[in-house]
């Protein structure tokens, strides 16, 4: 059975398009405005081609009813500024109906690094959430991910959280985020899938006709509701699994009633024949999702011409709507441990398959978080440190959120011309955690800037992030990622990080070898 199973458990510079003949105008970073759809494209307000690159955090669709790793050592917003210096200009946010529900509540928070979220309620939590991603430059798109915390559905609908309650939800969501531009869409429902054994179907079917089994329907009746609502927002809809909307019969001993079937959510391969058919125009996104072996050991990673066989399989469940200008495609989910080397391989040739720079296949990656049992993420356990692994075969194709600093320049603040604050964010027997903020207060950008200060003796660093950190005794430098090397006049960079040894305030700080005032 082809299926697409979820357990949870417990930086090359983003590539624009620069080429003097591309006559498309391309934003920076998600553009401005609300977006809409022009043939494969996406594009902003001022019809500038958008490209959405970005990951899921997800936790809002489980028992804790809001973001996971709000219990680290970090607080929510630290881990939103790393997401963006990665390069990551999207939010794909998953939810189920209990948490929008009025008496919902959100648990697993560290009132020590999160204070400012204790006693919200989770849509609270996630309107502070979208409004600082959307400070940072960031977009969000909600995705419908699960009825309840229990699990995820063949259908987008159970007895107990029945059509009705769905539509209205998600039209309660646009009505709550209209007019921010931050929150640009409604991700219906996660990976409608088949379910019963043909010819006794059960599950989600493409374009059946059965209004209580045809998922194309359904998403055309949530969407205009939506759009009835809140007209601006793109509608991504997903892909089934099989076609008909159930198994085949592996025991009749005829192969050739044995349908064609992708993963869970991902295949579109009749969305051509039997389109989504919306009340306003240039608001659809197909939206795949697409996974490798770690997930599931599809017949296709066997295969005697593996990987070459992968771009025909990917054409055919989803990637023909893009090339034969269709509609755009935003893969809302595709991951990997990349424990299988046939994963890294896989990895590798999705993301080119999906081109470089602005014009190429919007993607949110499956995912920030580290307890999703079968892919991992892009964080480890410590909700901090980066899987570089992931993180460049992903970044190559990163187009990060703008607000960055102008071009390269090679440019030194001269003495005192910056400033810096220390705040101890934590501390334990044996060990801190902090932030050290340096502003440029100079006249111009440090480009490409370094931070360089001083520990006590005896204090070694652990992990940071915001930048490229070493320790060579008790000097540590700190250099710009390759995707933001400049610091602007005026602007500042917080580099936060752990340490071994007694809580410590960094001495002798300098930018650029200039010295900082406090």
């Amino acid at each position: 059975m082809k299926r697409r199973h979820k357990v949870f458990g417990a930086l090359l510079a983003a590539v624009t398009a620069t080429s003097t003949i591309v006559a498309i105008a391309t934003a920076a970073g998600t553009g401005s405005g609300y977006l809409h759809t022009s043939g494969n494209k996406i594009v902003d307000s001022t019809g500038a081609t958008v490209r959405l690159t970005g990951l899921n955090w997800f936790g809002m669709e489980t028992d804790n009813k809001t973001f996971h790793g709000l219990w680290a050592s970090r607080t929510w917003r630290q881990q939103l500024d790393q997401m963006a210096l990665l390069g990551y200009n999207t939010l794909r946010v998953p939810y189920s109906n209990d948490a929008l529900k009025p008496d919902a509540r959100a648990t697993g928070i560290n009132d020590y690094t999160n204070p400012d979220l204790v006693g919200l309620s989770p849509l609270q939590i996630l309107d502070k959430v979208i409004g600082y991603a959307g400070q940072k430059g960031m977009r969000v798109i909600l995705d419908r991910h699960r009825p309840t915390s229990a699990g995820q559905t063949a259908l987008w609908y159970t007895a107990g959280v029945p059509e009705s309650t769905w539509i209205n939800d998600w039209k309660m969501l646009a009505q709550r985020y209209a007019g921010n531009t931050t929150v640009i869409g409604a991700d219906l429902h996660n990976e409608p899938h088949a379910e019963g054994t043909n010819p006794a179907a059960t599950g989600s079917c493409w374009g059946c006709g059965d209004t209580a089994r045809d998922w194309r329907l359904a998403a055309e009746r949530a969407g205009n509701a939506i759009l009835g609502v809140q007209p601006n927002w793109l509608i991504f809809v997903e892909g089934v699994s099989c076609p008909s909307g159930g198994l085949s019969n592996v025991w009749d001993g005829d192969p050739s009633n044995d349908e064609d079937c992708g993963w869970w959510g991902g295949n579109l391969s009749k969305a051509g024949q039997f389109p989504v058919r919306l009340s306003v125009p240039g608001r659809l996104v197909y939206s795949p999702h697409e996974y490798a072996t770690s997930v599931y050991n599809q017949p296709w990673f066997s295969a005697p011409d593996y990987p070459a066989n992968m771009p025909g399989i990917w054409d055919k469940y989803w990637g023909y709507l893009s090339k034969q200008n269709i509609a755009p495609l935003m893969m809302g989910e595709f991951g990997t441990t990349l424990a299988n080397p046939v994963d890294k391989v896989w990895l590798e040739k999705l993301m080119a398959y999906t081109g470089t720079g602005v014009n190429g296949i919007s993607f949110t990656y499956w995912s920030w978080n580290p307890n999703s049992g079968d892919t991992g993420g892009i964080v480890g356990d410590d909700w901090t440190t980066v899987n570089q692994a992931k993180q460049n075969i992903l970044q190559p194709y990163l187009i990060p959120p703008a607000g960055g600093g102008p071009g390269p320049t090679t440019t030194t603040t001269g003495s005192n011309a910056c400033r810096s604050a220390w705040k101890l964010d934590n501390s334990w027997q044996g060990g801190f955690q902090g932030s050290l903020t340096v502003t440029n207060t100079g006249s111009s950008a440090a480009n490409p800037w370094t931070v360089s200060f001083v520990l006590p003796s005896g204090v070694t660093l652990s992990n940071g992030w915001n930048g490229t950190f070493s320790q060579t005794g008790t000097t540590v430098s700190v250099t710009a990622p390759p995707h933001s090397p400049s610091l602007g006049a005026g602007t500042a960079v917080s580099l936060g990080f752990t340490a071994n040894g007694s809580a410590s305030t960094p001495s002798a700080v300098a930018l650029n070898q200039a010295v900082c005032a406090t």
